[in-house]
């Protein structure tokens, strides 16, 4: 089984990176002011594949989020997510944890528009529901759950579109002798080329500083991500991340899903 010390390292990885990305624009970590529209609905099945080196040692994540999201009005949306999580090391062999994660409930309210610069605002505010001790001695989650804030701008250019996030967030747990409560903040920028009717090309990128028990340290990361639209409801993406802390320690990941919109 694995160490609680890696664990918990894992999980904050899955918190920070993951989590905070399930509704995102799919596959990137920096999010769009992209709403349903009254009535409308959207499903997305998602995936991530992270993997990093500590010491010679693997660490692994893979998580599968599961989103639906119901436009209660032009601007407004709420969504309720569930996700299913697996970490492994092999330093343990075949040994590996598995489980449900935080649920989730978010809002995103896009307040500004303008159609003649292209300028849009929105917010978007997400928990995470806690999980049980249990499975937060596991990895798995967190027992108190989690919170994020996330201010976005959208720029619509003659290429396609820039975004910009700004977000901030705390990781909550049950036992804060072993695991400190965590405070995030994000900034990201992405910019996204329409390429043709059907394909986006997108590059994101950004930072994250996370500040526990009066310590603080940060990550960096890059993704390159495409999206293909075989039709006007149906999304397919799939990015490539690259992050960075400052000990120099490098994690790898994959992520993609499929995004479904009916009414």
């Amino acid at each position: 089984m694995f160490s609680k010390k890696k664990m918990t390292w894992t999980a904050a990885l899955v918190l920070t990176m993951s989590a905070a990305s399930s509704w995102a624009f799919q596959p990137l970590i920096t999010d769009d002011t992209g709403t349903q529209g009254q009535g409308e609905n959207q499903l997305e099945l998602s995936f991530s594949d992270d993997r990093s080196e500590q010491s010679g040692v693997t660490y692994s994540s893979r998580v599968l989020p599961l989103t639906y999201t119901r436009g209660l009005s032009a601007s407004l949306d709420i969504s309720l997510g569930v996700n299913h999580t697996q970490l492994n090391s092999d330093a343990f062999g075949t040994d590996f944890v598995s489980g449900n994660g935080n649920p989730s409930v978010g809002l995103k309210w896009r307040f500004y528009e303008n159609e003649t610069s292209k300028t849009s605002l929105a917010l978007k505010a997400e928990l995470g529901l806690p999980v049980g001790q249990e499975r937060e001695a596991l990895g798995l989650g967190n027992g108190r759950g989690y919170y994020t804030l996330t201010a976005i701008l959208m720029q619509e250019t003659s290429f396609g579109a820039l975004l910009v996030n700004l977000a901030s967030g705390q990781v909550r747990y049950s036992d804060t002798v072993a695991n400190p409560d965590v405070t995030l903040l994000r900034v990201s920028l992405a910019p996204v080329w329409q390429v043709n009717e059907q394909w986006k090309l997108a590059l994101d990128m950004g930072s994250a500083r996370e500040s526990a028990a009066g310590k603080q340290s940060y990550r960096r990361f890059i993704e390159i991500g495409a999206v293909y639209s075989p039709g006007k409801d149906l999304d397919i993406a799939l990015g490539f991340i690259s992050r960075q802390d400052e000990n120099s320690t490098s994690n790898r990941g994959i992520t993609g899903g499929i995004s479904w919109r009916f009414r």
